[in-house]
């Protein structure tokens, strides 16, 4: 099993935090973490393991969107910001929009990211 994670600046330690609380229901179902550029170095400053591909702006957003539609992710958790701008929002719709083209869980928030984490039990 393939998460990837992402979150807006005003998101990241929240992302973390989340992840943190939620490594044993991970680990336990032997989750590998693949993360854009500055999310996944947040992660690895608490521990843990995650692959990092670009920033978002840089192109992360694409890079993960291009392994949603090998079939390579099977949940997405993109912690979004919707009290802020962000200049790459057409990357953002695109990933969203790959997400639902082929049928992968994506979680915008916490609570819906605690229940995709629940179904893998």
């Amino acid at each position: 099993m393939k998460i990837a994670v992402i979150a807006h600046d005003g998101k990241k330690a929240e992302m973390v935090q989340f992840l943190m609380e939620h490594i044993a229901e991970l680990k336990n179902n032997s989750v590998s973490i693949i993360a854009t550029g500055t999310t996944g170095k947040h992660a690895q400053k608490s521990g843990l393991k995650v692959e990092r591909l670009l920033s978002g702006p840089l192109g992360g957003d694409a890079q993960i969107a291009a392994q949603v539609a090998e079939g390579k992710i099977d949940m997405v958790f993109f912690f979004r910001d919707p009290l802020d701008k962000h200049p790459h929002e057409p990357d953002i719709q695109m990933l969203m929009r790959i997400c639902d083209v082929h049928n992968v869980p994506l979680a915008t928030n916490p609570a819906t990211a605690a229940s995709l984490i629940k179904s893998l039990k």
